[in-house]
C-alpha cells in the first residue's frame, strides 16, 4: 500500500496556513465543504489564462483544447466511480441541481397519482424538497423509512415502507449529520424486488469510500466536486444509459440540441441532452485534476490515515463531560455529530471560532433528522485527511474548557459589566431593561485584546442578559432570521423613547442583543435613525469576525427594532 504523509498532504493546501482570530485554522467543517489544494486552484486558473474558449462548439485550437480537457475530465469520473460509459456521467452545477434533475426530468414524466417516492429520516435537504415538489406536481406520494438506534435505515423495517405502489427509493449512502453507510445493499435489492428505481446521494461518501456503481446497482448517484477537494459549482449525475435515454431533457438551450426549427427540434445525444448552455468549463477541468490529485495520494493509504484519525478523534471525543453524540456509536467516518449538556450548540461553536476551529452548528439541513431525533440542532465536528491528531487535541481541549464552565471567572475581572435593573412602565407594560450604555461597549471591547477576548465579553454579556418572560415570547415577538430562536419586546414611553428588551436561547445571541440594545435603548425614533449602528458594530469589529449565520442574526435584530420602530405601537 502506497505510504500517506500527512506532513506532505497539508503542505498541499494553502489555506490551512491561516490564521483565523489570530489563530492557526482548524477546518473541522469538512462535510460542508473541503478545502482546495493548490494543483486544483491552479488548474483552474490555468485554464483561464491558457485554454478560454467554449468546448464543443468552435474549431479553433483553443476550443479544442479545452474540449479535450473538458472531456478528459468526464472519463476520469467514469474511471473513479467504475461507470460503464462516459454517456452516464452527467455535469450538474452539485448534487442538489442533480437530485432536481431526477425529480423533474424523469419524475415529472413517469410519475402517477398515488404512486410512491421512498426517502429516509437522515435524508438532506436537497434529496427531500425536490421530490415534495414533484409529488405535488403529480399525485404521487411521500413515505419515509426509518432509522434504527445506530442512525442507519432500519433493514427490518424497509418492506413495511417499500412496496407495490414505490417507483423511486432514495438515500443518502452516508448521512451528512450521523456519518454512518446506510445498508445500500440491502435497500437496492428490496427496491429491485418491486422494480422500483433507486437514486443515492453520495455527497458525504465520495471523499471518504471508494464508490463503485456498478457494484452497487443502483439506478443513480450523484455527488459534488466541492466535497472531494474540488472546486464549487461542479456535480455529477450518474445514470444508467437506458434510463438516461428514456427521460426527456430537463433544460433547454444550446449544446442539447440536435437540429432546431420552429416547427420541430430533436435532442443530442447522452451526455449532452441534459447538459443545456455553456458549462462551468474551469471547474469541470479542475474537477478533473481533484480526482488525478486523490489517485496520486493513493486511496487506500488515504482512507487508512482517515479511519486512524476517525477513531482516535472518537475516543477523545468521548472523554468529555457532559457531551452527548446525537446517536450512540462510532461513525463510519469522520464525522461527529453532539450537544454539550447545558450548552446552545451556536455558543459552543462560536466559542471554538473564536479560537480559530471551524465547525458548524445547527440543523446541517436535515429538520426532519433532526425532528426524528427530538433535538433542536447538534454541533457537527468534520474531518478529512488533511486534519491531524493535534488539531483534535486542541478541539477537545476546548470543549473541555467550555464543559468546566471558565466563563464563571470571568465576572472577577470584567470590570466594565453594567448592572441589570427592571422599570415599569406608567401603564403596566413593565420593560426590563439594561443600564449598559455605548460607551461601556466601547471601553469594554478597547481593552478586549484579539476576537478570543472580545467573544468572551460578548458571552459574557449573555449570561448576565436578564430573560424575557414565557408570557413574552410569542409570534409576534420572535426574531425572523436567527438560527437560534430570538425574541424582542418594546414599549414606547410617553415621552416618546423607545425600551427594548431581547432574549435568545444561545447565549452569543444574548450577548449580541445586550450590545446592540446599548445603542437603541431610551432613544427617540429622530435619535434612532440618526445613530449609525454599522459604524458601531464596525468600531467594535464585530462584522469583520462573527461567521455569516451571526453576522445574519445580528442583521436580524436590527431589522426587527426597524420595524417596530415603524410601527411604534409595540
Amino acid at each position: 500500500m502506497q505510504q500517506f504523509s500527512i506532513t506532505d498532504f497539508r503542505q498541499q493546501f494553502p489555506i490551512l496556513q491561516s490564521l483565523v482570530n489570530g489563530k492557526p485554522l482548524i477546518y473541522f467543517d469538512n462535510a460542508a465543504t473541503t478545502q482546495k489544494p493548490m494543483c486544483v486552484i491552479e488548474n483552474q486558473s490555468d485554464y483561464y489564462q491558457h485554454s478560454n474558449a467554449n468546448v464543443h462548439r468552435a474549431s479553433h485550437a483553443l476550443s479544442a483544447k479545452a474540449t479535450v480537457a473538458y472531456e478528459d475530465a468526464r472519463q476520469r469520473v467514469k474511471k473513479f466511480i467504475n461507470a460503464n460509459t462516459e454517456q452516464e456521467i452527467i455535469w450538474t452545477k452539485g448534487s442538489t441541481e442533480s437530485i432536481n434533475l431526477v425529480a423533474q426530468s424523469w419524475g415529472r414524466s413517469t410519475l402517477r397519482p398515488n404512486d410512491e417516492i421512498v426517502l429516509s429520516h437522515s435524508e438532506h435537504h436537497a434529496n427531500i424538497v425536490p421530490w415534495q415538489i414533484v409529488a405535488e406536481q403529480t399525485g404521487a406520494k411521500i413515505k419515509v423509512l426509518p432509522l434504527s438506534e445506530t442512525g442507519i435505515i432500519d433493514i427490518e423495517q424497509l418492506e413495511d415502507v417499500i412496496g407495490e405502489r414505490t417507483r423511486i427509493v432514495c438515500f443518502g449512502h452516508i448521512s451528512n449529520v450521523i456519518g454512518r453507510i446506510n445498508p445500500t445493499a440491502e435497500i437496492i435489492r428490496v427496491a429491485k424486488k418491486y422494480q422500483a428505481l433507486t437514486l443515492i446521494d453520495g455527497a458525504q461518501a465520495i471523499a471518504h469510500i471508494d464508490v463503485d456503481v456498478m457494484a452497487l446497482d443502483c439506478d443513480f448517484y450523484v455527488f459534488s466536486a466541492h466535497k472531494m477537494y474540488g472546486p464549487t459549482g461542479v456535480g455529477v449525475l450518474y445514470g444508467k444509459k437506458a434510463i438516461l435515454e428514456q427521460m426527456p431533457p430537463y433544460q433547454a438551450g444550446g449544446e442539447m440540441i440536435k437540429t432546431v426549427s420552429f416547427e420541430q427540434t430533436s435532442f443530442n445525444e447522452l451526455p449532452h441532452k441534459f447538459e443545456a448552455g455553456t458549462p462551468n468549463v474551469a471547474g469541470v477541468i479542475a474537477l478533473g485534476a481533484s480526482i488525478r490529485f486523490l489517485e496520486q495520494q493513493g486511496h487506500a493509504a488515504l482512507f487508512a490515515y482517515e479511519e486512524q484519525l476517525r477513531a482516535y478523534c472518537f475516543a477523545q471525543l468521548s472523554s468529555v463531560k457532559d457531551l452527548v453524540f446525537i446517536v450512540a456509536g462510532e461513525p463510519d467516518i469522520p464525522v461527529f455529530s453532539f450537544s454539550l449538556k447545558g450548552q446552545h450548540n451556536h455558543d459552543v461553536a462560536a466559542a471554538l471560532d473564536s479560537v480559530g476551529i471551524a465547525v458548524r452548528s445547527g440543523h446541517h439541513c436535515a429538520m426532519p433528522l433532526m425532528q426524528y431525533l427530538q433535538v433542536t440542532g447538534c454541533v457537527r465536528l468534520s474531518l478529512s485527511a488533511y486534519n491531524n491528531f493535534q488539531e483534535v487535541d486542541f478541539a477537545v481541549q476546548q470543549l473541555k474548557i467550555l464543559t468546566q464552565s471558565v466563563l464563571e471567572t470571568c465576572d472577577e475581572t470584567s470590570s466594565n459589566t453594567s448592572h441589570l435593573r427592571l422599570s415599569a412602565s406608567n401603564n403596566h407594560n413593565p420593560i426590563v431593561s439594561n443600564d449598559l450604555t455605548v460607551d461601556d461597549v466601547l471601553a469594554m471591547f478597547a481593552k478586549a485584546k484579539g476576537w478570543d477576548s472580545k467573544h468572551r465579553e460578548i458571552m459574557l454579556l449573555g449570561k448576565k442578559h436578564v430573560r424575557l418572560s414565557v408570557q413574552d415570547k410569542t409570534e409576534q415577538s420572535i426574531i425572523s432570521g436567527c438560527e437560534s430562536h430570538a425574541w424582542l419586546v418594546c414599549y414606547q414611553e410617553t415621552s416618546g423613547k423607545f425600551r427594548f428588551k431581547g432574549d435568545s436561547d444561545a447565549k452569543v445571541i444574548r450577548g449580541l442583543l445586550a450590545i446592540i440594545l446599548a445603542a437603541v435603548n431610551n432613544k427617540t425614533a429622530a435619535e434612532l435613525n440618526a445613530f449609525d449602528l454599522d459604524d458601531y458594530f464596525s468600531t467594535l469589529g464585530l462584522l469583520q469576525h462573527l461567521s455569516p449565520s451571526r453576522g445574519n442574526g445580528l442583521r436580524a435584530i436590527v431589522k426587527k427594532i426597524e420595524q417596530l420602530i415603524a410601527h411604534s405601537n409595540c
